[in-house]
Formats: C-alpha cells, structure tokens, sequence
C-alpha cells in the first residue's frame, strides 16, 4: 500500500510496538520531481520496491496490521517535520532513520562522531555497534525497542552514559578561538615583520647590495616557502591539536624526531624573545643617546631596558590569549601605519640635513652604486645572511598556537602563506626602495658640498653635489653601513618609524613568548621527558602554560644579558633552521611511505620540493655557522637517542611506521626470489605456549637461541565451541603481544580457534610465517601428566610431532623437571590482586565515614561497601585464601616460580651436553652452538657424546673432531659411547615394564577373539607383539637414560637426539613411555630432531 506525501508524515511507530513501517526516500525536493517528469524514462533493469510515481517524494509501505496504528498515530497529532525542513543529511534530528533503513537494523550510517579519538576535544566519541553485535544471533533476553536501534546506532539517540556525560560542564566552554586572519595571518606578519626590517635591512641592502639583498631575501623566502608548504600539507592531514612545529614534526615522524626537535624548537622561541626585546632596546637606547640621557652605558642600559620589557610581556602573556591577541591587532596598525609611512617618506623630497645624512630621495646613480656588494671585512653573503634570516623564522608564529585555533586545517595554510607572500612583497619592496634613495656612507655634516673647483670621487653623492670620500679613510656614522636608523630617517615622519620599529619587536617578542611555552606544554604533556611532566600544566580555562611561561622568562632573561644582536641572531639561525628541515623531511616522509592515512587537503606541495627545502635547510645551516650546526645536531642526536632508549608508550601512526611496513613487506617480498642457502640457515621457531605468560620457561629457552637471528612465534590453541573460544581469543590478541613486548621478548603471538588441540596446531603448522620468513622448527614442551591424561590427549600430542614430520619442520621438545605451565600460580596471583585492591579500598571507605557520626556513619559505610561488593564477597575470599594457606600452596609453587625463570639467569661455569645420536642434518649441534653465543650461555663449554664402537674410539673421536673443526665449532671434549646397544640393569629395566603396564594389551594371555575385541576398543595400548618388536628400541631408551645419569647429571643443559616414532607401527604410549624414561631425573633437556636437511655446512 503507498499513499502521496503530505505536510503530516509521521515519524515513527510507538516504541512499544513490536513492529514499525517502512519508509523509503524516493525524491528530496519537488524541484527534482518535476526534472524528473522532463527527463526520459531511464532503463528498467529489474523491478524494485522504489519504481512508482515520480510524484511521490515519500511511499510509506505498512506491514500487515499497521495501518490502524497508523490512524491512531495521526489522531494523536504527532507529526514529523515537513518538506521545508527536511533535508536529507539532517543527522542530528530524529527523522533521520526516515533517510537510512526501513527495518530494524544496529548498523550504523557514517558519522564524524565515531571517528574521534576518545580524548577529543571537539566532540565526545560515540563507539558504533561492533561486528560481535551486527553479527551473532540477538539474545533472546534482549528486547529491541522498534525504533529505537536505530536511533541510538545512528547517533539520534544516546545511551545512558552519554547523557550522564551530556550533562557535565564542556570543558572548553568559554575557551578562546581565533580564525585564520587573528590567529595566523596577524601573528605571522608581526613575527616576520620583526626587528630586521626596521633597524638591519637597510644594513643588509649597504653590504650585499641591491642584488645580492634581493637573492638573500629570496634565497630565505624560498626556505620558509617551502617549509610553508609542508606544514600546510602536514596541517591538512588530520586534526591539529596544540603545540605546533612539535605537534606536527612529532604525529608525523614519531616521538623520536617529535621529543628531539621539540626541545630545541621551544628553547629557540625562547631566545628568539631575547633577540626581539635586544632590537627594541637598542632603539630606546639609541633615542636616550640622542638626547644625551643615558643611564649608565650603551650595553647595560640595553640590558636594564631589556628586562624591564620582558617583564612587561609576561604580564601580558599571563593575562590569557585573548588580551594578548588584543595587544597584537594594535601593534599591526602601528606597524603597517610606520611601513606606509616609510614608502611615503620616499617620494617626499629631502632637505639639507638628510642629504647630508645620505638620503637623496630615488637616484638613477644611488640604485645602480648600491645595486653590487660592498661587503666590509669580516663580512660575506653567508655572514649576511645569517643576520637576515631569523626575520623570516615567524612562519610558524600561528601553527605554534594551532590548539586555540578554531580550525586549524584551514587557518594554518591560509595564514601562513599569505603572511609569506606579504611580507615578502613588503621586504623586497623595502630593499629596493631604500637601496635607490640612500648612499652606503654619509658624514651627517650639511656643510661637506662640493664648491666648484674641486675633485669629485665619480661616486653617487658626489654628482648630488656632497663629498663623503673622508669615509672611504675613516668610519663616518652614517649612511646604509653605518645607521642602523636609516628607515627613520627616510620617513615622512620619524616617530611613526620608532612606534613601528617597537611595534615589530613587542609584537615578535611577544608572539615568540607565547608560542615557547606552548609548544613546551604540547611536549610535556606527551610525557616524552619524564621530568619535564611538571611543565605540562595548564591554568584557567584556555589551558594556559604558566610554568612554561616562567622558564621562558628565565631563558630570554638569560639570552638578553647578551646583548649583542649580532651574536643571537645564528644561533636563532641554526635552531629555526633545523626545525624547518624536519618539518620538510616530515612531509617528504609522508609522501614517500605511501601511506592509505597520508591524505592532506592541501595539494600545492611535492614531496621532493620538500626533500630539497630539508636539504637545503642542513645546507644553509652549515654555511651561515658551521660549528653551531654541529651543536645543534649533536643535541638533535642526543635527544633522539635518549627517546629512542625510553621508548615513550605512545602511537601516533607515524611515517616512521608508515615506512617500516612498507621496507619489511618489499623485504620479504625481496627474500621470497632468494633461495634458501645451508649458510644463512636459522632456526625459526613456532612455540606451543598457549598463552606466552603461562609458560614462561618454554618460550625463554626458546627466545634464547632465536632472539635476534631467527622467527620465534608464541602460539596458542583455543579448543572449546567456536564462538566462546574466538570471542576469547580476539580479546586477548593485544595483551599478549604487549606482554612480549613488555619483557623484551622478540617473538610474535598467534593464535587459533578450533574443535581439537591437534587441529589447532596443524593449521598453525602450515600457516604461520610469511614467505621465507616460516617457522622451520616446532618447540614443545613435554607432556608431564601424560600417564594420567585421557587417551585423546595422549594422542593428539604424539599425532602434532607426526604432523610436524609430514610437513618436514624440525621437533625440539623440553623437559624440566617442574614442568612449566604456571597458570595456577598466575591465578592465585591475581585473586591476591584482587583481593588486596578490595582491602584498599574497604580502608578508604572506613577512612571516609570516620569523619561522619552516629548511625548514619555506619549506614553510610555498609553503603559504600555495597557499592564496592565487599560485603558479600570478603568472607568468601578470606575463606578462599585461608584454604590456600592451609595448604601451603605458595610454598609448593614456590619451585615451579623458581623453576619459571631459571633460562632468565646467567647460567655461570658449566656444560651444554650435546648427544649427538642420529644425523638430522645437524640441527641439534646448532641449537646448543647458538646458546654458546649468548651472554646468558658463554661461559658453558660444549660437550659432545656420540656413539661408536668399543674398538674403534679413538678413530672415532678424531673423525668427530675433523668435523667440528670444518664445521668452526668449538666444544671442550668429545666422547664416544660404545655401549649404549647393551641391556640396561634389571632396576632401570623393571621401572619401565612398571610404567607401561597399566598400558599394555597382553592379548596373547585371551583368547584370539578376545584379543581382537580389546584391539579395536583400546587400540592406544601396546600390544605384546609390539612390544617384542621393539625390545631392543626400549632397551636403547633406557640404557641412554642410564648413560645420561652417568655422564651429564651435572650438565647445565642437555641437548638429545630426538628418537622417531614410525606412524601406524609404534603407539602412542609406547613412544611417550620412550620420551619418560629418556628424559627422567635429569637437568633441563632438550629433544632435538631436524628434518635431516642440511643446516650445517663447511664450504665457504
């Protein structure tokens, strides 16, 4: 049934109904009904529930039974929003599940909300249904409320958590944001704009020329260009949070880069401090020395003044962000007012006394003297340059303040580069305008014109009719070389220079004050350096870094006892300049790890202009101060290598990352061409450790001959109904690979679900590993409680060391004499945890109601301990653990804890006893030379045990010694055992035919039909033929066993050809009755037996 849309669409079926309609969207708007009607019909493919009218915006299908909860629901007035107001990505209102699905589904639409980190700033973050939800079967005590699915699984509704958290105070209400133009394009103009281009441009155009000022200013435009467009592209990458260069260097290229160059970035803010308010105060003192007011002398009165401003700035900074960018739109006017008065003062003609001071308005003759260098001694490009280019480092001054940004993304690439494209205008235009009007030296003297009859020098002023050739043998005070106020001079109005020259230093000062201690609180908050977490606090409600404040302070404080411009100005050089070459090799990295997550909004940027900007960065340092350079590198190295060594518990889906994937897949796709060669054989290992923390012996054995030369995998089998042992084993996958990487253990964790153990492990067999990189050995713990385990179990574990053999992997299985599964003791462990954290808590709640009185105090305590579960719970544990202390249980594990982690301690002096049996390719002499070489194993000595004849040993043990010498593998001694085919003694016998017993068939003690019947019932137990058939085998076990007691009851470890079980002739019993009585009563052995493919070889 469909009906024609109206102003009174209902919304939704009462919640209470067990059903609801359907309703699909066909048009949004009656403009597209009509274009619809125009257009030809397009092709019918099939037919679909949406083919009707195309004048029909909505068709409303009721299900059976529905359409009189319709009319009731149009009686009772509840009516939906009307086509004016509908739209079809209005997701924040409840008719949006009308624009979704018409059944009832916990899918959720696309939503920001869902993609938000769970700290978000901008939004809290919702956690859409997990596929476990969407997925499994609805429980049946679970009642879905029609509608109401939807609404929750599309973000309409929320849950009762979230509305708690609604209610809460937004902790950033209230908070300062600034757009692009007041956040970043005002900030990075006042940086850029900073002490340079009032009191040393004019100095620069004197030394370097015209020409040469133009490529200098160029040459630096073209580093923060290029660095501009980096960061823009880094900016546009995802949402930026507070702490600027560091934020970006750090998210982009991992905590390593991030916490090294955050340090010198934020230090070289903080000296940039000293060098604006050094610029400012020369200016004052400048001004005092005109009129003769000088309070002690040039340098100290520099440094008096100097702290005073600082001083002041930090007033203003502490006050909060929103006065502070009140202060830097008024020093904009004023610096803007004070350039435009300078290209004014150009064109308005000289007098008498600024001629004489060198200022000839535009001159033909002045542009083309001042357009080549005249550079003074001890000066050059470089040297100049290094002075110039710190009035270019303010490109950053916005980014460095991207947390109180409103839209970082935006604001950052649209500030920056339109900040460097003025500025840059504004600079050039400056150097050129003053190089055209100004003579490089002048004597001030209004009487030094040149009277008719006398020689001219053929310089610029000269055809002015002034004489200043006195300059050329003496230092005369002005000019573009010698007055460092030229700009003032050339003005229309002098103070209007002076109100501009303290606007660009306060204003530069002040910016680089703010940004130090922002970009220091970004990296203490990360908590990179432990010991710089005390800076990481904020105050008041934009967050604001005092204590950060403070040491900049003490920094530029410091820096401003200098007092030499000239001196700070390379040192500013070379950190900014470092800064700005990982910002470029940070985009750079980005572009070339090929990273899915690199995708910046803005496109204006190649990754290898950005590799050249990096490049030319590390160039530019090395030229403008070469040992200032290596000072900055080597503390860039010491921090990288400090960070590295902490290794700081952050994930930032870094490059770095990024790129390491990417080099290991080429990797391995590299190896998959290579064939395997004998000379780079490894051992690499799938452990069956179930849980690596529950056997920690097996996997530290194991670690020990591959940690850092082959694949060791952890692997675990879940055996139970399917979809409790994936639900288990998905939400244990993290933790335990953590908890290898806690203990510095280099192994992988993987694990399986399925019916039976030997299943489990089959699949593990074939599909572990990747390429070349696949497991080649098995390592196996032996079964202890074999003799008390079902038959299944018996088989299954025999039945993995057969599989492994039909996929040709190698078996090693370990015997201690504790064994190692210490599950139990790790349980207990955890029940004690438990149990200590509710007596810690119980003694809070007793604390709290102390201060309370009368009944209302215990009321207020058996309430709390409600809440806690501690009332009903605390007998039941103490009970528990009295029951666990009465048996002593913490004193008998206590070997099993010791025995846990005795491959975790240096083994000292001693022996590795190999018996060398059987030829399996030489798997089993590597294993133990591997040991040799680790610090735990390098003071035990290899002893080899080989089997020979009687009367021929000493041939033997020479033919032995030729080949460990050929394979260049030491060992202390080596013995040939003669007798090991002779009968064991009657005791070591009759033990054996003891432990068999409960397992043997002895058919031919029953009648034959008997016999047979027993054989198909217990076909695990061995048969009296059997046995008979391999007597001498069992003998060979016992008496080896009776050697090893012998010979290496006091080895450190054991290593032993593993005996092989021929499948369908040997059973189950019988071999694991071999691997008993070999392995009883001895030192940790190993079991050893390669898949008899070469693994040692001589040949070069």
């Amino acid at each position: 049934m469909s009906m024609n849309n109206s102003s009174n669409v209902f919304l939704d079926a009462s919640p209470s109904h067990p059903n609801r309609f359907q309703v699909n969207v066909i048009n949004e708007s009656h403009e597209s009904s009509a274009a619809a009607d125009g257009n030809h019909d397009p092709p019918l493919y099939e037919e679909t529930s949406f083919v009707d009218e195309a004048q029909n915006r909505l068709r409303i299908s009721f299900r059976p039974g529905n359409q009189e909860r319709y009319d009731n629901f149009l009686q009772n007035g509840e009516t939906a929003k009307t086509d004016a107001s509908f739209h079809a990505y209005d997701s924040h209102t409840n008719t949006y599940y009308l624009q979704t699905f018409g059944h009832n589904t916990m899918d959720a639409v696309p939503k920001i909300d869902y993609y938000r980190n769970t700290g978000s700033i901008s939004g809290a973050k919702l956690n859409r249904p997990s596929l476990y939800e969407i997925h499994e079967q609805l429980a049946k005590n679970v009642a879905v409320t029609p509608g109401s699915a939807d609404r929750v699984a599309n973000g309409d509704g929320m849950s009762g958590e979230e509305q708690t958290e609604s209610k809460e105070e937004d902790p950033n209400a209230g908070t300062v944001k600034f757009g692009w133009v007041k956040g970043v394009l005002v900030r990075c103009m006042l940086n850029i704009w900073g002490v340079m281009l009032f009191i040393r441009l004019s100095w620069i155009v004197g030394e370097a020329g015209i020409g040469l000022g133009v490529i200098i200013i160029a040459l630096a435009v073209t580093v923060t260009g290029i660095t501009g467009l980096s960061t823009s592209a880094i900016a546009t990458n995802g949402y930026v949070r507070g702490g600027g260069a560091y934020y970006l260097i750090s998210r982009s290229l991992g905590p390593e880069f991030g916490g090294s160059i955050g340090l010198i970035f934020a230090f070289a803010n903080a000296v940039a401090v000293a060098m604006y308010v050094v610029g400012f105060a020369e200016t004052v003192v400048d001004l005092l020395a005109e009129s003769n007011s000088m309070m002690v002398d040039k340098t100290n009165d520099i440094r008096i003044i100097g702290s005073i401003t600082v001083v002041i700035l930090l007033g203003i900074s502490v006050a909060g962000m929103e006065w502070e960018a009140k202060a830097q739109v008024i020093l904009l006017v004023i610096l803007l007012i004070a350039i435009a008065n300078f290209f004014i003062g150009t064109v308005i003609p000289s007098n008498h006394e600024k001629k004489s001071r060198g200022f000839f308005n535009y001159q033909a003759s002045i542009f083309a003297e001042n357009f080549g260098p005249s550079f003074t001694e001890g000066e050059g490009f470089f040297s100049v340059f290094a002075i110039f280019f710190p009035a270019a480092t303010g490109i950053l001054a916005g980014a460095n303040i991207s947390g109180d940004l409103e839209d970082p993304q935006d604001a950052i690439p649209r500030g920056t580069m339109l900040a460097i494209l003025i500025t840059t205008v504004a600079y050039i235009g400056v150097a050129i305008c003053v190089g055209a009007c100004v003579v490089r030296d002048a004597t001030g003297n209004v009487n030094d014109t040149i009277i008719s009859g006398m020689n001219c020098n053929g310089s610029a002023a000269c055809g002015l009719g002034y004489d200043f050739s006195r300059c050329l043998s003496q230092k005369c005070p002005y000019g573009l070389m010698n007055n460092f106020q030229v700009m003032s001079m050339v003005s229309g109005f002098g103070p209007l220079i002076t109100a501009g020259i303290f606007s660009a230093t306060l204003s530069s000062a002040l910016a680089s004050l703010v940004s130090a201690p922002k970009v220091f609180q970004a990296l203490c908050k990360d908590n990179i350096y432990k010991a710089l977490q005390f800076f990481a606090k904020g105050y008041g409600k934009n967050n604001e870094p005092l204590r950060g404040y403070i040491l900049t302070f003490i920094i530029a404080m410091a820096f401003i006892l200098i007092a030499e411009l000239n001196t700070i100005a390379p040192i500013i050089s070379n950190f900014f300049l470092a800064s700005y070459a990982l910002i470029n090799f940070s985009c750079f990295h980005a572009s070339y790890a090929k990273s899915p997550g690199w995708r910046p909004a803005y496109g204006i940027y190649n990754m290898w202009v950005s590799l050249f900007g990096a490049i030319l960065c590390c160039g530019v340092m090395f030229v403008i101060n070469w040992w200032a350079a290596v000072i900055t590198y080597v503390i860039e190295f010491f921090l990288y290598i400090y960070v590295t060594y902490k290794k700081p518990d952050v994930n930032w889906g870094s490059s770095t990352q990024a790129l390491s994937y990417v080099s290991a897949l080429d990797n391995a796709l590299e190896l998959t061409t290579v064939e395997d060669h004998v000379k780079n054989f490894r051992p690499q290992c799938i452990v069956l450790t179930g849980g690596p923390m529950t056997r920690p012996a097996l996997l530290d054995i194991t670690h020990a001959f591959t940690k850092n030369s082959g694949l060791c995998i952890c692997c675990e089998v879940f055996v139970g109904p399917r979809k409790e042992c994936v639900k288990e084993m998905n939400s244990g996958m993290a933790k335990k690979q953590a908890w290898l990487l806690k203990n510095k253990i280099k192994a992988f964790y993987a694990a399986v679900a399925a019916d039976c153990f030997r299943d489990g492990v089959r699949s593990l067999l074939q599909a572990s590993g990747l390429g070349r990189m696949k497991p080649n050995t098995m390592v196996i713990g032996f079964k202890k409680n074999w003799r008390k385990a079902p038959p299944a179990e018996i088989e299954n574990y025999v039945g993995i060391i057969h599989d492994a053999f039909d996929f040709e992997i190698g078996v090693v299985i370990v015997r201690i004499s504790q064994g190692f599964d210490i599950s139990q003791v790790l349980q207990v462990q955890d029940e004690l945890e438990k149990l200590e954290q509710e007596r810690l808590a119980l003694e809070a709640a007793i604390k709290d109601n102390e201060c309370e009185e009368g009944g209302g105090g215990i009321r207020g305590l058996f309430k709390k301990a409600g809440k806690l579960n501690i009332t009903k719970q605390v007998p039941k544990k103490d009970s528990g653990i009295n029951t666990i202390q009465s048996m002593h249980v913490g004193e008998f594990n206590q070997r099993l804890v010791e025995a846990s982690t005795q491959f975790k301690k240096k083994q000292g002096k001693g022996t590795i006893d190999v018996w060398w049996l059987f030829d399996d390719g030489g798997l089993t002499l590597l294993i133990p030379y591997i040991l040799t070489l680790r610090k735990k194993w390098k003071d035990c000595k290899l002893r080899i045990y080989v089997g020979g004849k009687i009367n021929r040993i000493e041939e033997e043990k020479i033919a032995m010694a030729a080949l460990l010498s050929k394979f260049r593998i030491k060992f202390a001694d080596i013995h040939i055992i003669g007798d090991i085919n002779i009968k064991p003694n009657k005791e070591s016998w009759k033990f054996f035919e003891e432990m068999i017993e409960p397992y043997r068939l002895h058919e031919s003690c029953k009648d034959l039909t008997t016999a047979e019947k027993l054989k198909r019932e217990t076909p695990w137990k061995i048969t009296d033929s059997e046995l008979e058939a391999f007597k001498e085998k069992c003998y060979r076990q016992v008496r080896l066993n009776e050697l090893l007691q012998e010979h290496s009851r006091a080895a450190n470890l054991i290593v032993l050809s593993l005996p092989v079980a021929r499948k369908a002739t040997i059973s189950d019993t019988l071999y694991m009755a071999w691997l008993e009585i070999l392995t009883k009563n001895l030192p940790p052995v190993l079991l050893v037996r390669g898949n008899h493919k070469n693994v040692l070889t001589f040949y070069s």
